[in-house]
Formats: C-alpha cells, structure tokens, sequence
C-alpha cells in the first residue's frame, strides 16, 4: 500500500483462532453472527491474523504493533514476524521506530524476548494511558509488566494527539483498552487508518451495535468504532484492523443506509 511517497507493508506473524460468538456479539441477538456466515469457518470460528505494519517514511522505518511472538497456546500461534520483516528487507537493527496501537500480549509480542530488547536502535512509543494501566498499576498483569518493563530505558509516552513520524500521526481512541491509538498515515490528501483493535473483524464496520469482549469500555469503544467508520465512510480513505484477512486494507462504502467493507 502506497500513501502518497509513504510505504506501508503487512507484517504477518501468526494466527489467533476465537469462537466467534464469544467474542464478538450484538446483545440480545444470540445467533448474530448468523448473518455473516463468510467471515467464520464452519465450526463458527473467526479467524484473526496477528502481526504489525512497516511503514517507510523519510529516513525512519516505523513499525506499528509487533505481532505475538512466540507464543502457540492452541488459539494463539505467532513465530514469523522476524521472517516477515526480513522478506521486506528489514533486519531488527533497521527499525528506528516501534508505535503501539494498545498493549495486549498479541500486539507485543516482539517487543521484547527474554527480557532483551529485540529492536536495539529503536525509539518505542505508546499512550500513556496504556503505560499505567498494563505496567505501572498496582493490579497489571505480572507478565506484561515482565514483557514490557525491559523497553523503559528506550521508551516515550505521549498524551496528545499528532505526528510521531513524518506523515505518521497518533489519535487516542480510548475504549478497547485506555490508551488504544489509531494511527494515521498521510500524504498530502491520502490517507489511511491504521485501526489497531478498535475493530477485530471486518463485521464490526457494518454493525453499529455489536460488542467485543476485549474491550475495557464497551461504551466508548462502540462509540469510537462508530465515529471512525463513519468519519471514513463513502471516501478515497483506506483501512485496516490489527486482526483483518492478510492485513488488507479496504474503504467503508455505504448503500441503503448501510456500511459494509470493501478489501482492496
């Protein structure tokens, strides 16, 4: 995907497998996801791809979120990340830059291995919000803290919204987690929106009233999805959601009052 002079790459890196009615769901509809048979398999499982994004801009080599790492529990399996840069013709030393969109364990994985960090010249760069709530709380879980504290030294947080990067740009959309960021990606008058968890499935752009168990806020994070997909809706602009089939991006077209996603 090119954004003007802006290169952006998929970087695959596994595959999370979700009974689909358990994690996504419209409330009160228990056979929801009977009106999107296409999306799931024929056990009802969605399937998530799970990875990050290269984006080249200027001199910096920017990744945004860094897949599951190794881990294979039997939903969530990861492994080709480093495979996956390096057919992009990155080496880790390459990366200046590694942006998160939130900190779940299957957007970090990479970010860290064995308590070293694995991206040595890079600066890394979340919402504050997510810093305290995944690492710094009292409750926060012991093996984020233990994944994410080695990257402290190397860190940046940021409150406010704007650019990280050339063309690069943060936008908080608190909901799915506190600090989930969508990211903007932008030349001139293209753009694209690096969604991040705000959707999981391509679904959630058609139905304004599903839900994701995931989310810390459902509230807001339905709000978010919402205004996003929206603000997007019937434009030249592209998206793409952390968990998307191959990572491909699309536009929101809309016809009858209704929105659906168009892959390109």
């Amino acid at each position: 995907m090119k954004i003007g002079a802006i290169e952006i790459l998929p970087v695959l890196d596994g595959t999370g497998r979700e009974a689909a009615h358990e994690v996504l769901t419209r409330p009160g509809v228990p056979d929801a996801w009977s009106c999107h048979p296409d999306v799931i398999d024929s056990d009802g499982v969605l399937h998530l791809d799970l990875g990050g994004f290269l984006v080249r801009t200027g001199e910096r080599t920017v990744l945004v979120d860094a897949g599951v790492g190794t881990i294979d529990n039997g939903k969530y399996a990861g492994g080709g990340f480093l495979d996956s840069l390096r057919a992009h013709g990155v080496a880790p030393v390459d990366v200046t830059d590694v942006v998160f969109t939130h900190l779940h364990f299957d957007h970090v994985g990479w970010a860290t291995k064995k308590g070293e960090v694995v991206f040595p010249n890079a600066t890394y760069r979340v919402h504050a919000e997510d810093w305290s709530h995944f690492v710094e709380a009292a409750d926060a879980e012991p093996g984020a803290v233990r994944k994410l504290s080695p990257l402290e030294s190397r860190l940046e947080t940021f409150t406010a919204d704007g650019a990280l990067a050339p063309g690069v740009s943060a936008r908080h959309t608190p909901g799915h987690t506190p600090g989930s960021t969508v990211f903007v990606i932008s030349d001139g008058d293209e753009r694209a929106l690096l969604l991040g968890d705000v959707v999981h499935s391509v679904v959630e752009l058609a139905e304004r009233d599903w839900e994701a168990v995931f989310d810390v806020d459902p509230v807001a994070a339905s709000a978010v999805r919402n205004a996003l997909a929206d603000e997007v809706a019937d434009s030249t602009d592209v998206v793409v959601g952390a968990h998307f089939p191959g990572l491909r991006f699309g536009r929101v077209v809309t016809a009858f009052g209704n929105r659906t996603f168009r892959a390109l």
